[in-house]
């Protein structure tokens, strides 16, 4: 393909749409080998079960309401896999009839990602601290209500949200295992581990799926890397919420997250640094006048971004929500 040329869209995923498999190959794991929620909670067939429900339910005690909280929305969030998938499918370039290399890739992907919601949905259910009904009616709201990333159906902006969002779900994941050990709980610890793993994993196939394009299409690309930070990356559980209509659940989580440390604007800021860096902003050739500015944008950004943080205060005010039983 020139790189002198300005390729379609359409043209440039079908190009790259022929390494998908191996993409693949590289980024996802054998489903053979993949763990499952069955290896790391107990079955009601084992004759332990009974014991191990109860060191379960033992290690939920300790921890704390708002460690609890997030950990119940990274679920939802996790369990809202259709809307996902639904979207990705429909992105310029992927054709889900013809079943092309794109379309295996987010069957592929979809298949890891569906386990963390299993396992995740699992231990809230075995932990004896969570209304379960209220946590399934907002997982079911989540699923209905969709969300809206700012990308449309523009395969280069969701390229970037995807590599962004998945950095981000890393970090919370992650935290969630760092706090939960620190409080006891070696059990969920380990889950969430395992969850951040392959999230690390996922997110490091569309940061070399943005960096493919960036080869082919640096002008367009770095347009859509520049348009979706204006917008600010939004998170998946955006229209959150609970039973009687009440609104507004995702501030409130997003307040118990930065909180303890889980996800914070400092996280922000980093992810975005590391994402200029991974893709060489500063050195990509082949820009046109609207490139460059954009160029000029994002190099400036997490600097701005830093200063913005450093003057939010983080939130005291705790909030209840109706997920929770104690």
């Amino acid at each position: 393909m020139n790189k002198q040329m300005s390729p379609s869209r359409n043209e440039v995923m079908l190009h790259l749409g022929e390494q998908a498999e191996l993409f693949s190959a590289e980024y996802l794991k054998p489903i053979e080998t993949n763990w499952q929620a069955s290896e790391l909670l107990p079955l009601t067939s084992d004759d332990s079960f009974i014991q191990d429900l109860k060191t379960i339910q033992e290690q939920a005690a300790n921890l704390s309401y708002d460690l609890l909280a997030v950990l119940v929305v990274d679920t939802i969030t996790e369990e809202a896999l259709p809307t996902y998938e639904t979207w990705l499918a429909g992105l310029t370039g992927i054709d889900q009839i013809e079943n092309n290399g794109w379309m295996k890739w987010i069957r592929g992907w979809t298949a890891e990602e569906n386990r963390h919601g299993d396992a995740l949905n699992r231990y809230l259910y075995l932990c004896g601290r969570i209304n379960m009904r209220e946590f399934e009616a907002s997982t079911q709201y989540l699923i209905r209500d969709g969300f809206n990333n700012g990308a449309a159906n523009d395969p280069y902006r969701n390229f970037i949200y995807t590599s962004f969002q998945e950095l981000a779900t890393n970090i919370s994941h992650r935290r969630v295992a760092s706090l939960a050990k620190q409080q006891g709980n070696t059990i969920l610890s380990k889950m969430c581990g395992l969850v951040a793993a392959d999230e690390a994993r996922h997110a490091k196939a569309y940061k070399t799926f943005v960096a493919k394009i960036m080869e082919l299409d640096p002008n367009e690309m770095m347009l859509a890397f520049e348009d979706m930070m204006r917008k600010k990356i939004v998170m998946p559980a955006q229209y959150l919420r609970e039973l009687g209509d009440k609104v507004n659940s995702f501030e409130s989580f997003s307040d118990c997250a930065q909180r303890i440390g889980v996800y914070t604007a400092t996280d922000y800021v980093d992810i975005l640094k590391s994402l200029i860096d991974e893709w060489q902003i500063e050195g990509v050739r082949g820009l046109k006048e609207d490139g460059e500015k954009a160029r000029d944008y994002l190099m400036k950004l997490p600097e701005r971004l830093t200063r913005i943080s450093e003057r939010m205060k983080l939130p005291d005010t705790e909030f209840k929500f109706n997920w929770i039983l104690a």
